[in-house]
């Protein structure tokens, strides 16, 4: 590899960045406008409506602070495209072996056969198969993801040749099989229908083993099957390695002869005195034991649910790597989240679009943060290798496998490696692999590796490297938020907050783009406060913003107009719809209110240690009629969440201070009392538009995935109560 190469990837900055700098400063001038108008006109001590005033004032500060931290990411952003076809001219024996990690620990949650189509879609990269091995972490421990595994190994010598023979996209046969047989493949109707009846084969016979909940006896016999008993629960199990595919061993091969990947299953060993660190837990036994196994320089690490959408994914992200100018101090590669199952109008703003359009803004001061999924690292810098101008990557590692040792010799050494013990008085967790003690341990992990000296590189081909699923109910998707905003926040209030540990080691820029998603939730309380405060004032009609005849109106109007006006160019850009962005107008509303304030609550608590850490897992299946409202883009509640009450509750209460504020405006100011209370007005008329949906599920709708009526009767009780209050 000492030879000369040309470059493997070029970087280009993004075009129009200085009319948008340009637009940022005018956007700051009226946010310094509003700011001065709130500390000179506030109403004198013992005047009406001074409190709320000043909490207003309170409020835009904070909202103005944001805006300026959120500018980070698109002041400077940088964009990277790849040369494959000059990879391509290297001697594929000198290219690295790769690990790929997937992990799965609920079998309800995430069904087996949606494991084991990400899984084939992992074997079936356009890449020498006796370079992959690919990893499923089973945290559950499930007899049921092991039948699913072995089954996936049988038909992989079907599929990948199919694959390959075909240049078949995606590679997930699940989401291949999904659409109907595409006149522009090269295989013929037959092929495509015979290749189909196999996987729905195997797909009827997972599903079957997993309604009945234990596979058939005669499968006991089988290697690995003997390792499960009655008495193991997914809390209670001991280590368990299992290599269903071995790629040193030329027998292992598909039905042309060619070499198959290596396949391994791991259920590290858990026991309920122990805490098992979650996901960062399941990575840090992968790190191990596949160090034992394969020991590849780089190493992939993919959710059960986002799929490999496109085959060159790892040429990609090894041009990054393997540039000989650039590529020394990349330590991770990360492509940007993407989900298949996206409605038109994106009806509760899980698409990423928007955001994967502003992740070059974190390349431009030292690259993006590692989002726990489609993320190539280098192995020995996830093990804690300071970085060093001197560091020399051994690309060959891993190459010369042992061939002396069997497959049983392997599995029973890694055994010891995942038990619940070994990591004990060591700096696994910390200084080593994922970082524990965090919601948000992909995000610190990266964080950490930066701050050693490394850089980062974010991607985003034209043919999405992963496609994953989205939250289909509204539950799912507040819950996913809470869960993200709260680690966020934990990294943000503790020693690694990024303006703490990143002084002098990172760019100021680069800390600022981490504290975006570190202050997500605080954003709850000014939100609140905006969508509460001024609409109660409007109720007994104290004013709160200039008249639309004053000068001071306009700062209010620019500021509002400007940044509402270039997030709908930017999404509709973005390929979303109008509709879309209005639905994400909603979600930002509802997520603020609920999913930050929850995350909020839940991280103050565990700073003052009243709480422990816990992990959700987000529910990748929804049943039948919430997968048919979906679809219809009719938004599912469903469930008493003591989050619906929150919403149900901003929403009634906004309707009844819209009404009660026109009827006092129309019984006495007339047009004089418009002028003053028009802000206010219009603010409370679109937070009841925006809510629309909400009162339609209060009480219009009759389907199960309407509010029920202790959600309604809660919400209605405690706006009544608030606006009571507030007129006496």
């Amino acid at each position: 590899m000492g030879e000369s190469y040309e470059a493997l990837f070029e970087t280009k900055q993004a075009k129009g960045w200085f009319a948008y700098k340009l637009f940022a400063c005018s956007m700051f001038a009226g946010i310094c406008s509003i700011w001065f108008y709130r500390a000179t006109y506030a109403p004198g001590w013992g005047e009406e409506g001074r409190w709320a005033w000043m909490g207003i004032f309170a409020a835009e500060l904070w909202f103005g602070f944001y805006w300026i931290i959120t500018q980070s990411v698109r002041w400077n952003p940088i964009y990277r495209f790849t040369h494959t076809e000059k990879l391509s001219q290297r001697d594929e024996a000198e290219l690295p072996n790769v690990d790929i990690f997937v992990c799965t620990a609920d079998t309800i949650a995430e069904p087996p056969i949606l494991v084991i189509s990400t899984v084939l879609s992992a074997m079936a990269y356009n890449y020498p198969p006796e370079k992959l091995s690919i990893y499923l972490s089973d945290d559950a421990g499930s007899v049921l993801t092991f039948y699913a595994l072995w089954e996936a190994s049988r038909f992989a010598k079907h599929w990948l040749p199919f694959c390959k023979k075909y240049n078949v996209e995606p590679r997930s046969p699940a989401a291949y099989f999904s659409k109907l047989c595409d006149p522009r493949d090269t295989c013929t109707p037959t092929e495509w229908s015979s290749m189909k009846n196999l996987y729905e084969e195997m797909a009827g016979g997972i599903d079957s083993v997993v309604m009945l909940g234990k596979v058939p006896e005669e499968l006991r016999a089988n290697k690995g099957f003997s390792e499960w008993s009655s008495e193991m629960t997914s809390r209670n199990h001991p280590p368990i390695i299992q290599i269903l595919i071995d790629g040193r061993d030329q027998c292992s091969i598909d039905s042309d002869g060619n070499a198959l990947p290596t396949l391994v299953y791991m259920a590290r060993e858990k026991r309920p005195q122990y805490h098992h660190n979650f996901k960062a837990g399941a990575i840090n036994a992968l790190i191990r034991v596949s160090s034992d196994i394969s020991n590849s320089p780089i190493i992939l690490n993919m959710d059960c649910d986002m799929y490999s959408n496109n085959s060159e994914s790892i040429r990609h992200a090894l041009c990054l790597f393997l540039d000989e100018e650039r590529g020394h101090d990349i330590a991770f590669v990360q492509y940007s989240q993407n989900f298949h199952n996206i409605t038109k109008n994106d009806l509760y703003g899980n698409s990423l679009d928007v955001t994967n359009e502003v992740l070059p803004g974190f390349d431009g001061w030292g690259g993006p943060p590692y989002l726990g999924t489609g993320c190539f690292h280098r192995r020995e810098i996830l093990c804690g290798q300071k970085y060093s101008k001197d560091y020399k990557e051994d690309w060959k590692r891993g190459i010369k496998r042992k061939m002396a040792e069997s497959a049983c010799i392997l599995e029973e050494r890694a055994k010891s490696l995942i038990t619940c013990t070994y990591e004990h008085n060591t700096q696994w967790g910390q200084e080593i692999g994922l970082k524990y003690d965090c919601a948000a341990e992909d995000v610190i992990t990266g964080l950490l590796i930066q701050c050693r000296g490394w850089k980062s590189v974010y991607i985003n081909p034209p043919r999405k490297a992963f496609l994953g699923v989205a939250p289909t109910t509204l539950a799912q998707s507040l819950v996913q938020y809470k869960r993200w905003s709260e680690g966020h926040l934990q990294i943000f209030l503790s020693k690694y907050c990024p303006f703490i540990l990143g002084r002098g080691k990172i760019k100021l820029g680069l800390q600022m783009c981490y504290s975006i998603y570190g202050l997500w939730a605080p954003n709850s309380l000014p939100t609140l406060y905006y969508l509460v405060i001024p609409s109660l004032c409007l109720l007994k009609g104290i004013s709160l913003f200039p008249k639309i005849t004053s000068p001071w109106f306009m700062p209010f109007a620019y500021v509002t107009i400007g940044k509402h006006l270039y997030g709908l160019v930017e999404s509709l850009q973005c390929g979303d719809t109008l509709a879309g962005w209005w639905n994400f107008q909603r979600m930002w509303i509802l997520r603020r209110t609920t999913s930050f304030l929850y995350g909020f609550t839940a991280a103050i608590l565990k700073l003052l240690r009243i709480s422990k850490m816990g992990f959700a897992i987000t529910a990748k299946v929804s049943d039948g009629d919430a997968s048919k409202r979906y679809e219809q883009e009719i938004m599912e509640f469903g469930s008493s969440s003591s989050m619906f009450v929150i919403i149900g509750a901003v929403a009634m209460l906004n309707l009844f201070c819209l009404v009660g504020g026109l009827q006092r405006l129309v019984a006495d100011a007339g047009m004089m009392g418009l002028e003053a209370l028009f802000i206010q007005i219009f603010l409370c008329g679109l937070v009841v538009a925006i809510h629309l949906p909400i009162y339609e599920a209060l009480f219009i709708r009759k389907d199960k995935g309407s509010l029920p009526l202790s959600v309604t009767f809660l919400s209605l009780g405690s706006a009544m109560f608030v606006t009571l209050l507030t007129i006496v």
